[in-house]
């Protein structure tokens, strides 16, 4: 049974959770009437092609960062790849550190946080500021990637389904099968594939945790979950 705002009550055998992640925003004035016009949530043919061959600003110090300051540095003249931490393999593999390391025309700068944009139909440029002593420098850039993580949107499951750390959905691979419990039949089986820690809940796209975090993968669960669904009801039987 699944109960919504307003009262109403839905019955099903299962349920497909596609609630997705909000990414999060730098929080810079003006930088939300640039957003697809210089700033960018996504580093991919499309949006290099919109920055043309000027420098570009990767922001984050994770894995999407690191991969993306490496491909953005095969299609512009610079990039600066800005961390307000001082350790860029604090959260990046190291692999990628040693990647970006070797490229030359990318520029790390630790310490460093964006404080201004410029333009307003179109990115021009960006004012970033050393955290430790408050040196402010412009870069003129044409496009700002954004990598600093998301946060799913599952904070209504919270003590009904099983979350890793950072609040995205846990499923089969990451299930011990002691999660699997109640009244369904399904105590003592392995988790299906997409299943949740509730028997017949799946999780599919940016809400799912280990989930690529890309509109293809979250499609191609989708239609997964589809076919997962039939084998769930079938290890239901007539009755279930």
């Amino acid at each position: 049974m699944v109960e919504l705002d307003s009262g109403d009550e839905l019955a099903a055998r299962t349920v497909v959770l596609a609630t997705g992640a909000s990414y999060r925003r730098l929080p810079v004035a003006g930088i939300e009437r640039l957003n697809g016009s210089g700033v960018f949530y996504a580093a991919t043919l499309v949006e290099s092609r919109m920055c043309g061959s000027a420098g570009v600003a990767v922001v984050g110090g994770g894995n999407s960062a690191g991969q993306a300051a490496i491909f953005l540095s095969g299609t512009v003249e610079r990039v600066h790849l800005l961390l307000r931490g001082g350790d860029l393999g604090r959260g990046m593999s190291s692999y990628l550190v040693d990647q970006i390391e070797a490229i030359d025309n990318i520029e790390v700068l630790l310490h460093h946080e964006v404080r201004e944009v410029a333009g307003e139909t179109a990115l021009e440029g960006i004012v970033v500021e050393d955290n430790r002593t408050g040196e402010r420098r412009g870069l003129d850039v044409g496009g700002l990637f954004v990598f600093i993580g998301a946060d799913p949107c599952t904070e209504w499951f919270d003590g009904a389904l099983a979350k890793d750390d950072d609040g995205f959905l846990l499923t089969v691979v990451d299930l011990e099968v002691t999660h699997l419990g109640g009244t369904t039949g399904a105590i003592g089986r392995p988790a299906l594939p997409l299943e949740t820690s509730l028997p017949g809940v799946f999780s599919v796209g940016d809400g799912r945790s280990g989930s690529i975090k890309r509109v293809a993968s979250a499609v191609g669960e989708s239609s997964m979950a589809v076919r997962v669904i039939h084998e769930y009801l079938a290890l239901q039987g007539p009755g279930g």
